[in-house]
């Protein structure tokens, strides 16, 4: 989960699925609902969001319409395109759409279930801030998800904009009572300078949320195409096959250094606490 958007969610789970797979994981990426116009379609006419198709390629898996079970598609006038499991559903203003939540989490459930069965480590993206308390009782991308599968919570925090502590203290606080427990670390994204001279600021958090931050990860400069709205579209990110796996690659081998892959891995695989 993020703290809000553009933190840089989508990053570290396409290195963590590279990382994972690298280990000999069977490993898929999972966005439960994705708002963007940013898509594609896979091979048997199921359509995704790019950064899913994405994600499953740095994860060595086959791209399917289970790991983005709810794609939003921006059709103006305050209307979206739902996409289901890969196929057209409806055409929604915000409140039709937020009457067929419930049904969406329970195909969203059943679609992270059937992953389960394809592989050992489902890498899980939320969308947005995960502590918009006015939306916990229809948002299907973070907290209903997060109660209903169980899932353990790593939350990502963007120190580039600044105020970090409020960002990660703030989330943590109000997460439902049912949530909190399930947030087993912390990554502070997008820090620039000496790594070194955060760690004061390490600590504190720690101290004050009880939670352990497993890394603090430097800006990085990657050639990945944005999926966020509020991020500026890179016109050059258009890559071939072996340059995506070179970015993936890459990506992995920066995280490696500057994460706690040992935690991670043993929370991925149900060995955390």
């Amino acid at each position: 989960l993020g703290t809000s958007s553009h933190v840089g969610k989508s990053t570290i789970v396409t290195g963590l699925c590279r990382i994972l797979s690298d280990k000999g994981v069977t490993v898929a990426p999972f966005k439960a609902q994705h708002t963007s116009s940013r898509s594609c379609v896979l091979d048997n006419g199921c359509e995704i969001a790019r950064s899913q198709a994405a994600q499953a390629e740095a994860a060595r898996a086959k791209p399917s319409g289970l790991m983005n079970p709810v794609l939003l598609k921006p059709a103006g006038n305050n209307r979206s395109e739902v996409i289901l499991l890969g196929k057209p559903f409806s055409f929604d203003e915000v409140s039709e759409y937020y009457q067929k939540t419930d049904y969406l989490l329970e195909k969203a459930a059943e679609a992270y279930h059937a992953l389960e069965k394809e592989c050992q480590v489902i890498v899980v993206e939320g969308a947005g801030g995960a502590a918009e308390v006015n939306l916990y009782e229809k948002d299907i991308a973070n907290i209903l998800p997060a109660q209903k599968l169980r899932i353990p919570v790593i939350l990502v925090a963007d120190i580039e904009r600044g105020g970090v502590f409020a960002q990660v203290y703030g989330t943590i606080r109000l997460l439902p009572d049912d949530v909190r427990p399930l947030v087993k670390g912390v990554i502070v994204n997008k820090f620039s300078g000496d790594i070194k001279l955060f760690n004061d600021g390490r600590k504190i958090l720690e101290e004050l949320t009880g939670i352990p931050v497993l890394g603090i990860v430097p800006e990085l400069k990657l050639n990945f195409p944005e999926e966020d709205s509020l991020a500026p579209e890179n016109p050059d990110a258009v890559m071939s096959s072996a340059a995506a796996e070179a970015e993936y690659d890459r990506l992995a081998a920066a995280l490696e250094t500057v994460l706690d892959i040992d935690t991670l891995v043993s929370i991925a695989l149900g060995r955390g606490h």
